[in-house]
Formats: C-alpha cells, structure tokens, sequence
C-alpha cells in the first residue's frame, strides 16, 4: 500500500440522539414528536411516534457491542459513544486511520423511506426531516471538514423534495439520500418524467443523489415466519446479501430507464453494495441494450451503451470484498469507492479495516489506491481535502 494515505470513508452512520426530534419540534405536538421510550416486550430503549413503535433505538450501533445481530445494546448507555456522538466518532476514526466520513441516517432514513410517513400528516413528517438535516449539520461542528452531511428528503411529495434540496444546498450538505425502488413505496417508477423535478434540483445545486441498501423493501427477508423458520443468524445472512442485489436491480433500473441520458450532470451513488455484481449487471445491461436495438425506442441515448452511463455518472463502494484487478478494469478505477459501515453488524473497525486495505487494494498501482481511498470521493462531494 502507498504509506500516508488518505481515507475518505464513504458509508458510515449516525445513530440519533433520544432528544434530537424533541428539542427541535414544538412540545405543544407530544407523543406524535419522534421519542425514545423503554418498551417491555422487546427489552429495549425504541423509537416511537405515538403509539406506533418503528424500531430499536440502539439496534444499529454495534461498534464495540460484543454479540452478533440481532443482538444489540439494549440502551444508549450500552452503546459505543461513536456512534452517536461526533467527538467520540473523530477519536474512533483517528484510531481506524480515517481522514473524512459520508454520513447516512439510522432511523431518520427509515421513516422518510416507507415508516414515519405512514399516517402522518404532511406539516409534521416535513418538520421532522428538515430537523433531521437541521441537527446532522450541528452535530458535524466539531470538525466539519472530516464529516459529509447527506440529507433526506420527503421524496413522495416532489415539491417538498425539491425545496428541500434546494434548502440544504444552501446549507452546506453534499448529497441526497433517496430510493433507488419508488415503485416499492406507492411512487411512480424511477423512470417517470414525475422525478424530473427532482434530478433538475440535483443538476442545479450538484448535489449527487446515493440510494443506500435496504430502500427498498425489507420486508421480504424480516417476515416472522422465516426469522422462526431459519434463526436469526441465517436471516442476517439472508437479508444483508438479498438487500445488496436490490439495488443491483436499482442500478439496472438507473442505466436502463434514461434518467442517466437526460441528466448527464447528476451523479448517482449505489451505497453498501458492494461491486462484485457490477461486471455481470453491465456486461447484461449492453447486450441486452443492442439486441433490443433500443436507441430506437429512446433516441436520448444517442450512440451510450448503458457501461457508458455507469461509468460517467454511477459510483459503488465496498468494504469486505477481496478486490481483483479484473474488477477494477470492468467497474472502473474512477467509479469505485471504499467505506466501513461504521457502526452498523456488518462494519469494519479496528484492525478488520487494514486488513480491507490489504485485501486486494494492495495490488493496484499507488494512483488506482488514491482513487478508490479518496480522490474520486473528493470529487464527487466536493471535499476540501487540504483542511481535511
């Protein structure tokens, strides 16, 4: 490996705070504010809405938790201080050799895809993610320039959407967090001029938009009766690898559909993925595009094979993979990215994220290894790597 280098870890979490909702949003709304509360039966501090539970408040924060998912610290005093608070987070990434982290939501991506919004009323859920956005540009305070702010969006109302890209722009966030799988929560398809809107907002404020694993719909692989079926273990292992190949079909959709040909400046990210399937989906994707002889049906595409596309405007990262030089020349030194998944079950930390780094990484020339550890994630979200 290039000594001294550079890390910018492109996929790690924020595990919200119990008081983030409730110290940004008029108590005059009580318990329809989004709380932490104990409940009994599953032994453990959860987040609620009402009397609406939407999951363990804690159950991603599993950074120094001693057991396997689905185990995990059952209040926020058992949790890894990193995963929630931004000092402890700097001295976590310091340890790991991190220089700079992308930050993706917890629960706040799981209400904005498919939770909270169910049944609440429109005024409440869009305050509750602008306070979301709101707080992870406060929380970022103690070092800005190590952190990436993404924000969230109430994508099932596009005007909502699209002031509210417009609005953290101005904020200083650095991407979008959204569904790759509109379709699997009530929306049109992806390839609905309806989005259009959406990838203009994006185009014009450069924000690029990241669909993060398990958008669509999880549901498939938590039903009780396979977790009663098979353990917890064999769902674990079912559900992680199941979710990464949903947003392999996600990218198929992305490069088949022309959103990629209509709006060449926007960059779209493939979030905990990994990249192993990413030879195969484009390999298919161009065959099938010719036999089908589709630039007859979408002129848009002009004379770009959907692996132009990817490789002008998609990005993918990975974490456990073994990396193989066959890899890097098919998916493209430009377009791949690396990450921890700090603190979620499948993370790296401590030592697992050196031994990444030789797993493969180390058979590049030093230039693909500054590529893939930073510079194509200093591009693409604008890092100021000098102060970082």
């Amino acid at each position: 490996m290039a000594t001294g280098q550079m890390i910018i870890d492109t996929d790690t979490h924020v595990s919200e705070p119990p008081d983030l909702w409730t110290s940004r949003l008029p108590a005059s709304l009580g318990d329809s504010i989004m709380h932490v509360r104990w409940d009994d039966a599953l032994k453990a501090e959860v987040w609620t809405a009402g009397d609406r539970v939407i999951t363990k408040a804690w159950a991603g924060a599993m950074y120094g938790w001693g057991e396997p998912f689905p185990s995990a610290p059952p209040h926020q005093a058992d949790a890894h201080p990193a995963s929630y608070d931004a000092t402890a987070r700097l001295a976590a990434m310091d340890q790991c050799g991190i220089d700079v982290a992308v930050l993706y939501p917890n629960v706040a991506g799981g209400f904005a895809f498919d939770t909270y919004r169910e049944g609440a009323d429109r005024a409440l859920t869009v305050a509750h993610i602008k306070a979301y956005n709101d707080f992870l540009l406060d929380w970022i305070s103690p070092a800005p320039e190590r952190f990436i702010p993404l924000a969230v969006l109430p994508y099932w109302w596009i005007d909502e959407a699209v002031a509210e890209v417009e609005r953290v722009a101005a904020l200083g966030h650095r991407g979008i967090v959204t569904t790759g799988a509109p379709h699997l929560h009530g929306q049109p398809y992806m390839s609905d001029r309806h989005w259009d809107p959406l990838w203009a907002a994006c185009r014009d404020t450069g924000l690029p938009v990241n669909f993060h694993t398990a958008n669509g719909d999880m549901r498939v692989y938590l039903a009780p009766e396979r977790i009663a079926l098979d353990g917890a273990a064999v769902t674990y292992s079912r559900a992680s690898t199941g979710a990464f190949l949903d947003n392999a079909q996600q990218v198929t959709d992305l490069l088949s559909c022309g959103v990629l040909a209509r709006f060449p400046e926007v960059k779209f990210v493939s979030v905990e993925s990994g990249l192993g399937w990413i030879p195969f989906v484009l390999e298919s994707c161009d065959y099938h595009f010719k036999k089908a002889w589709t630039w007859k049906e979408h002129p848009e595409f002009g004379d770009l094979l959907p692996s132009d596309l990817f490789h002008r405007q998609v990005y993918v990262n990975y974490w456990f993979e073994r990396l193989q030089p066959w890899q890097v020349e098919l998916v493209g030194e430009d377009n791949i990215l690396f990450e921890t998944d700090f603190p979620h079950p499948t993370c790296l930390f401590g030592d697992e994220v050196t031994d990444a780094l030789h797993n493969g990484l180390e058979q590049q020339p030093a230039v693909v290894q500054e590529k893939i550890l930073w510079r194509n994630a200093a591009r693409l979200y604008g890092v100021d790597v000098g102060a970082a």
